[in-house]
């Protein structure tokens, strides 16, 4: 976990400038001209982040993203290497399109664990391939722009936000920060209706 974060911090004072130039996607979902601008910050080994997907998200999207309320983009805060290779995957085809980010979340529990990362990468390939995602996973982990979008999103977020867990979410440019409970989250978006 060091060594990852040293990396980090290597890349945010070495290459911060190329990443302006980056054309990649965001992930999203909803109107962009919805009145609520969410953002979630989360890493795709983060069990709490699995539990929003699965336990928030849908009503989330129902009553409001569904109904042209609010905007959700989903960025990037990967703890680990594993979380950001997934997150490369989720990003693969750069479609702006979530179904692959869903995917990983509901299925986290079984690519997620291993003894080496090599272990973890073998796993999500496995469980892509049983979906028929067709997508080229040796192709997507060695995208070094795809890399750097991924890391931008985790800078960003730690000097704008002050951000140190996973999830969070920024609703309207500010963050959230009551319990991640849908009925607070519902409460705080109905009074920005």
């Amino acid at each position: 976990m060091k060594k990852f974060l040293l990396n980090i911090f290597c890349i945010i004072f070495s290459v911060a400038p190329a990443f302006s130039e980056n054309k990649i996607n965001p992930i999203y979902e909803g109107s962009p001209d919805a009145k609520i601008q969410l953002i979630v910050y989360e890493s795709l080994t983060c069990s709490h982040c699995a539990d929003f997907h699965i336990d928030v998200y849908p009503d989330l999207k129902k009553d409001f993203i569904d109904k042209g309320y609010v905007k959700i983009e989903f960025r990037n805060f990967p703890l680990d290497m594993a979380a950001l290779n997934a997150s490369m995957i989720a990003h693969c085809k750069n479609d702006g399109n979530s179904d692959i980010l869903h995917f990983l979340f509901d299925k986290q529990k079984k690519w997620a664990n291993g003894d080496s990362i090599d272990e973890i990468n073998s796993n999500l390939k496995k469980i892509l391939e049983s979906e028929n995602y067709e997508i080229d996973i040796n192709k997507c982990l060695n995208n070094k722009e795809m890399e750097d979008h991924i890391l931008e999103d985790r800078i960003t977020a730690v000097k704008k936000f002050k951000l140190n867990a996973t999830p969070t979410l920024i609703i309207n440019n500010k963050k959230f920060d009551k319990p991640l409970k849908y009925k607070n989250l519902k409460k705080t978006l109905e009074k920005l209706i």
